[in-house]
């Protein structure tokens, strides 16, 4: 069955030998207008249209195929090998000797003019009774479509792991509840060596009954001391293992928001005042820059606090001896701010990217979801978290909080 073709090429070829000089002009500027035609629909849509001869030989492609693949104005008559290395041109060819509708598909990735991933899609252009009159390429930029086919299977991986994890998590929860326990029954009894007084046996000598006092009992104080210790390292590490614990279901399970109109000073100052212990005996020095007149924001004070807590710990295990905790508000047009700074080592440029992902820490005994779930707190505000840090000055990490609270836009009504 023959391929449809324009019923205008249909009736100018069945006359044009009948075409006088105005006939043959007048085709000629309908074939131009819709020459101008295609090429305007062409150079509009965000494929890249290639289009070869029998011999690979561009003859023609669109805008898109420059932003693609980097092709020059010039380009016309290159061989198709040439622009695009990674397509087998030879079984191209073959489709294309072998005639009929068949479409070849592949994929392949660019560099230049930036690094992209595409799908390419080849058909063979109608020709004469010999073959095909040459291929036709059609090139689709998937980068964006296979980054979220990515981020979706990462996304259900990460969501399986964390339901995996979120068991075995519970699981471990009630043997250390059951270890502290047991703990504090050892520590009973350890403090009864310690108060226990030892015992003066009576002795007989000879036939007459007297009695001589003897210290026969083992001396419990050492032993009692070693149990002290042992007990005190079991009882760390026990915390710490509590600590990760909660850590971590704090970031699978989070709470919902309740936010009130709040002052974010002094939320500041409560959290100040909650880890000024550990800051005097780390020797670390505050700088509280809190504004005079900061205006009430909606936020879960709670939640705020949780979120200084984490980003102030995390700047005093950056400082090893001493340094200096810069705490700072202010407040702009739409919302407030506040920045934790510190002066200790600072971040690498290449650990930044990731300093927010789930696990990633930089720390021995880190979890590597304190700044997850800082990150989720501030996103649950509708605020905004920035970070700054040079290596051998220290890090800051600023953020901003929405003085109101989203509401969703309407669409005004219709004047009538």
């Amino acid at each position: 069955m023959a391929s449809p073709k324009s019923s205008f090429l249909d009736k100018v070829l069945g006359r044009i030998s009948r075409l006088d000089a105005q006939g043959l002009q007048t085709v000629v500027q309908r074939l131009a207008r819709e020459r101008s035609f295609l090429e305007t629909l062409f150079n509009t849509i965000e494929d890249g249209v290639l289009v070869v001869d029998a011999d690979g030989r561009v003859i023609y492609f669109n805008t898109a195929v420059t932003r693609l693949i980097g092709l020059q104005p010039d380009a016309e008559g290159q061989h198709v090998s040439e622009i695009l290395p990674d397509v087998d041109w030879k079984s191209l060819a073959r489709m294309d000797a072998a005639g009929g509708k068949r479409v070849a598909r592949h994929e392949f990735e660019v560099e230049y003019p930036s690094p992209r991933f595409l799908r390419l899609y080849a058909s063979p252009l109608d020709g004469d009774a010999a073959g095909s009159s040459g291929v036709a390429l059609i090139l689709h930029d998937a980068t964006e479509a296979r980054q979220k086919t990515f981020e979706a299977i990462e996304s259900e991986r990460v969501q399986a792991l964390t339901l995996l994890a979120a068991s075995v998590a519970h699981e471990i929860g009630n043997p250390l509840n059951a270890l502290h326990i047991h703990l504090q029954l050892m520590e009973r009894e350890v403090r009864k060596l310690h108060t226990a007084t030892p015992s003066t046996p009576t002795v007989r000598i000879g036939s007459r009954a007297k009695s001589r006092l003897v210290t026969a009992d083992p001396d419990v104080s050492g032993v009692a001391e070693k149990l002290d210790q042992y007990l005190g390292v079991a009882r760390g590490e026990i915390h710490r293992l509590d600590y990760i614990i909660t850590q971590f279901l704090h970031a699978i399970r989070p709470a919902p928001l309740q936010p009130r109109p709040a002052s974010l000073n002094d939320v500041v100052q409560k959290t100040l005042a909650l880890l000024q212990p550990e800051l005097d005996n780390r020797g670390i020095a505050v700088k509280s820059k809190l504004a005079r007149q900061l205006s009430q924001a909606q936020i879960d004070p709670t939640q705020i606090q949780q979120v200084l807590v984490n980003l102030i710990k995390n700047a005093m295990q950056a400082m090893t001896s001493g340094g200096t905790l810069t705490l700072q508000t202010s407040e702009g047009a739409e919302g407030v701010r506040v920045s934790v700074g510190d002066t200790g080592g600072g971040i690498p440029q290449e650990q930044i990217n990731r300093i927010f992902e789930p696990f990633y820490t930089t720390k021995k005994k880190g979890t590597g979801l304190g700044l997850m779930i800082v990150q989720r707190i501030v996103r649950a505000h509708g605020g905004r978290i920035e970070l700054e840090s040079h290596v051998g000055q220290g890090t800051t990490f600023r953020i901003w909080l929405p003085l109101q609270e989203r509401k969703p836009r309407l669409l005004e009504a219709a004047v009538k």
